[in-house]
């Protein structure tokens, strides 16, 4: 009797601290929206994502985010890229490959770079990897695109290299045991056994990682270059959606216009990083589905 009462007590204790996450979850959403939805009363939503044109403090402002949004698109794409090769070729290595002793200096090597703060490494991107790419490159500035992107994909390689080598140890043994007996190469073993049947983890870990480099700050705010125009190749600078958030709020008039359309930014990318979880949750499930099918 007394056990059950225990475990009644937990049970609700953890349902508690379950709900005080929504609660908050929903009153940051509340919040956003309620101080975000005023400006469409004076600005269309089509001109807002869709204008090419971000000056709030001008008269008569210009409220349009497209090059915000195409800024903070291919900042991303570019990260991922170069992020999802190293971080799953890390996790292979890691989970099947690499002896035990350099097993261990690897995954304490990521979890560093995972606790990095974000501010440290852009940074990083400024101070060291401008110069030398403006110097290589002849470039009038080392802040742009490829910049914020190799910065933003060390952040997103522990993400997706720690999930990806998660899902890779869940695979069962028997499925290995199986392909070695009869007579695959490790290799073989890899990518055509193992692979497969973690591929629900790994493109998991893959639209984490995204939606981590879409919503980083002060990596884009310190190594992007800060300007809001779209991009005509990859060493121009770009201004992502939340490097004007951080770089405007501080200064803007409370429930201005500016203010509530840096909140509609906050709602738009709201929206981009739960579309990533809902298509990374439904490839999971996809993949999960197929690879216990194949397999």
């Amino acid at each position: 009797m007394i056990r059950q009462t225990k475990e009644i007590i937990i049970k609700y204790i953890f349902f508690l601290f379950s709900l005080a996450s929504i609660v908050v979850l929903g009153l940051i959403v509340l919040s956003l929206f309620r101080e975000g939805i005023p400006l469409f009363s004076k600005v269309s939503v089509k001109d807002f994502l869709f204008g090419m044109e971000w000056y709030p403090t001008y008269d008569p402002p210009s409220f349009g985010i497209f090059p915000l949004i195409v800024g903070s698109l291919i900042v991303t794409l570019l990260a991922t890229l170069i992020a999802v090769p190293l971080g799953v070729l890390a996790a292979i290595y890691i989970s099947e490959i690499a002896p035990q002793h350099i097993k261990i200096i690897l995954k304490s090597v990521i979890e560093l770079l995972a606790g990095l703060p974000s501010v440290v490494l852009g940074f990083f991107g400024m101070v060291i990897v401008a110069p030398w790419m403006q110097e290589t490159f002849d470039l009038p500035t080392g802040l742009n695109i490829v910049n914020a992107s190799i910065i933003l994909a060390l952040m997103a390689i522990p993400t997706i290299s720690s999930i990806s080598e998660d899902a890779l140890y869940a695979v069962p043994r028997e499925f290995k045991e199986a392909s070695y007996a009869l007579g695959a190469t490790k290799f073989e073993t890899i990518s055509r056994v193992i692979l497969p049947a973690a591929m629900s983890g790994i493109s998991t870990a893959v639209m984490l990682g995204m939606a981590r480099a879409i919503g980083e700050t002060m990596v884009v705010l310190m190594v992007a270059g800060g300007a809001a125009a779209i991009p005509e190749s990859l060493f121009d600078s770009v201004r992502p959606m939340p490097a004007s958030i951080a770089a405007e709020m501080g200064e803007t008039p409370f429930r201005s216009l500016h203010y509530q359309a840096l909140f509609a930014i906050g709602i738009v990318l709201f929206c981009l990083t739960l579309a990533f979880n809902l298509i990374a949750d439904y490839v999971s499930h996809k993949f999960k589905q197929v690879g216990s099918g194949t397999l």
